[in-house]
């Protein structure tokens, strides 16, 4: 069914103790010389010996304690808040699969400096750029570049979505919205700074609080924008690991290019 297509990894992993995450994950590897044998000799009753197609080796497992926000994932809508539109916010599990396997649009936000909000007039004219019209359930994915300096302390130095931004691009039908850095927002540091200047909440987490006012997912920490060799014209999967009443899902989030 593929064959026609290039898959392109869009995903970063899901790794031990990562520079690049605020709240890091932690695994811990089981191997087959150590615990994986022990774990399968408590379970089968048998000894080294008895395990004769793998040498009397055991099996290899790993154990995670993670947020469901760690390493490229999807938000839900119950991320942002209990309520959207008015009515319970779904959660990742009930997120409707249409909407995480669809078109792709890429728009090119390289221009833009850390701390910089994306605004309407931008995503415009990254359209027109493009000559593209957005469709409803399109995948929006803005890139950034900041995929290229993960695990280091500026990864952190985006632009990033506002609360009008981000509206315009739902209020056409995108349920969807990507970026290959930390988060959609603008970076944490900004947002703090702008509010301790002016006093003003609505600086705090606006693309995110969208959410609230009309339904949408992000896909964040989205990489390899740049290797998508068309701006549309391709499909986006980034369908999420089930997990009950979550608030996000991990997720290998792939383009699915048409040989040219």
């Amino acid at each position: 069914m593929f064959t026609n297509f290039d898959i392109i990894d869009l995903s970063v992993p899901l790794e031990h103790q990562a520079p690049s995450e605020p709240m890091p994950a932690r695994i811990h590897y089981v191997d087959h010389a150590g615990e994986g044998l022990a774990q399968m000799r408590q379970f089968f009753g048998v000894t080294p010996e008895d395990l004769v197609y793998s040498q009397g080796q055991g099996w290899a497992i790993e154990e995670i304690h993670a947020i469901t926000h760690t390493g490229t994932h999807v938000d839900a809508p119950y991320h942002y808040g209990a309520e959207s539109e008015g009515k319970p916010a779904r959660r990742i599990d009930e997120v409707p699969l249409e909407w995480c396997f669809a078109p792709g649009v890429v728009l090119d936000m390289r221009h833009k400096a850390v701390g910089e909000f994306i605004t309407v007039e931008d995503l415009q004219l990254a359209l027109d750029r493009i000559e593209y019209q957005l469709q409803p359930l399109d995948i929006v994915l803005l890139q950034t570049g900041a995929d290229a300096r993960l695990g280091s302390p500026d990864y952190f130095a985006q632009p990033g979505l506002g609360r009008e931004g981000t509206l315009f691009l739902v209020e056409q039908g995108v349920r969807v919205i990507g970026i290959d850095a930390y988060t959609l927002d603008r970076p944490f540091a900004n947002m703090v700074a702008d509010f301790q200047r002016t006093g003003d909440g609505r600086y705090i987490w606006p693309a995110h609080f969208a959410g609230l006012t009309r339904e949408y997912c992000q896909i964040e920490k989205l990489a390899n924008l740049d290797r998508i060799p068309i701006p549309h014209g391709f499909y986006v999967s980034c369908l999420p690991v089930k997990i009950h009443r979550a608030s996000a899902g991990w997720c290998r989030a792939v383009a699915l290019v048409p040989k040219h």
